[in-house]
């Protein structure tokens, strides 16, 4: 049978106050009796001093007082007796009673011979509560003493004797207070538990709600009406982040497939048309040269795509290997330049700020960076008008060198700059001259930079110039102090250790 968390912090919590009242109950009542025994005790031994005077003409007789003066001694004695809330009586040296304040009390002649041993064994006064085996009525408190001669000799004992009537009186009241008192408390303590596991439990059980229906496929679930302070409300606000995160990773990830798809069916739509119109003759001879040119561009474009989507499938899973070393950015710079040397002269773009006298050391692998300036390279002639620049720029910064590509045209709007990084991401419409790439260029890069210790940016003045900005570590960086930009949810990223491809914590 299910067990709610309500009910069991109830049964919990029930039993432990019954147990704690139990407890509390007892040594209270402990602590009372004693306290009350103590007292009992304390004011009989008072007395006891007095009725050894009483005692002692009794010793010093032969025999008992008959007549009026055994009427005034038994007077006595009652007084004496009723100054302290009891009664007395003395016994001969074998416990046989010779005379008592209150003989209605005594329902025996002779006090038990074990009685006698331990009142002659205790260094003061005896004390007992007891019949002493029906010498009493009822069950007294009793503190004896032995009595002696003028010349020492043991001579009998006295007995002063408090009823236990007023201690069973207290413990009935005790009790039955306890217990009201008890009832309430139990009562409150139960309301006020059930309040609050009705606070607890609500906010509980909306999270549980949530994730029910979040589990079932409804990415959209959200924990509602859980605030303040407290480890539920934070449960609340960290479900409610991990289905954001989630469900973003859900639309990217269905975004991607999209456009995986759109950018296969665009190259394959157009090899299979030019086909189709070669094999059905739609495509005279004399042009078939021409179109076949077009599907080798397409399947040139096919093989980058997918050979693009392996490269980020290597890098995020950690199969590439970086292999960092110093190395002149100066070298890596130029050879990407001169390796796009014709498309350059065919866009007829004008190329400043190369060089070949400097020499500036950073610590990567030189492999990717080559990749991440060949594709910032790329994308700069794509969108660099006839007549338009593209310039180079280097620049040491303490710790670590900025790397700067710059190129004149369109540039890139506002609104479009926060996602230029992410994968499939194209702004054709701001930047308008061509529609070539796969929107995946940018986001290697970035990968890139980041596992080499790096931070990539751009900047953009829209209709003007567009310049991307990226910085390597001048030496072997610790992995502890290595900084990653916000991934595409805007979060940081976890941080690399180019040498390992592990996160470092």
């Amino acid at each position: 049978m299910r067990k709610s968390i309500s009910v069991a912090f109830f049964s919990t919590v029930s039993t432990l106050m019954v147990l704690g009242i139990v407890l509390m109950g007892g040594s209270e009542w402990l602590l009372f009796r004693n306290y009350f025994a103590k007292d009992r005790y304390a004011t009989l031994d008072e007395v006891v001093n007095v009725t050894r005077r009483t005692a002692q003409y009794l010793v010093q007789e032969a025999a008992l007082p008959e007549g009026e003066e055994l009427d005034t001694l038994s007077t006595k004695l009652e007084i004496i007796g009723e100054s302290a809330e009891a009664y007395l009586f003395f016994t001969d040296n074998e416990g046989n009673v010779l005379i008592a304040s209150n003989p209605d009390k005594l329902s025996g002649c002779a006090v038990p011979e074990e009685v006698l041993q331990k009142t002659d064994a205790a260094p003061e006064n005896y004390h007992l509560f007891s019949t002493m085996d029906g010498v009493l009525t009822e069950k007294s408190y009793v503190s004896a003493s032995e009595l002696r001669s003028e010349r020492g000799g043991h001579s009998g004992y006295v007995f002063l004797c408090s009823s236990g009537e007023q201690l069973t009186e207290f413990k009935q009241q005790f009790w039955s207070n306890f217990l009201l008192s008890s009832c309430v408390m139990l009562l409150c303590a139960s309301v006020l538990t059930k309040v609050l596991m009705h606070k607890l439990t609500d906010p509980l059980q909306k999270v549980t709600d949530a994730a029910q229906r979040f589990g079932g496929g409804d990415l959209s679930v959200r924990v509602e009406g859980v605030e303040g302070e407290g480890e539920v409300a934070d449960l609340a606000r960290t479900f409610n982040t991990m289905a954001e995160n989630i469900q973003m990773n859900d639309n990217s990830r269905g975004q991607f497939m999209g456009n995986i798809a759109h950018e296969l069916r665009t190259p394959m739509t157009t090899i299979k048309g030019f086909i189709d119109g070669i094999l059905d003759g739609t495509i005279p001879p004399e042009m078939q040269n021409h179109y076949l040119q077009l599907v080798s561009e397409e399947t040139g474009r096919l093989a980058r795509l997918i050979q693009n989507m392996l490269d980020l499938s290597k890098l995020e899973s950690g199969e590439y290997q970086v292999n960092a070393r110093m190395f002149n950015i100066w070298e890596t710079l130029t050879g990407v330049a001169l390796s796009a040397e014709q498309r350059i002269n065919d866009g007829m773009i004008d190329i400043d700020g190369l060089t070949m006298d400097e020499k500036v050391l950073v610590y990567a692998d030189p492999d990717l960076i080559h990749q991440v300036a060949y594709n910032l390279l790329d994308n700069a002639i794509k969108f660099t008008p006839a007549g338009g620049t593209i310039r180079f720029s280097v620049e040491k910064l303490g710790p670590e060198v900025e790397i700067s590509i710059w190129n004149s045209g369109q540039g890139i709007s506002p609104e479009a700059l926060p996602y230029v990084f992410q994968r499939f991401y194209k702004e054709d419409r701001s930047r308008g001259l061509h529609a070539r790439g796969a929107g995946l260029g940018l986001n290697i890069c970035k990968v890139l930079v980041n596992l080499s210790g790096g931070q990539i940016r751009v900047e953009s003045q829209q209709g003007e110039w567009c310049k991307f900005v990226f910085t390597l570590p001048t030496q072997p960086p610790n992995p502890g102090e290595m900084k990653r930009l916000p991934d595409e949810s805007g979060r940081p990223g976890a941080v690399e250790d180019p040498a390992s491809m592990k996160p470092v914590n």
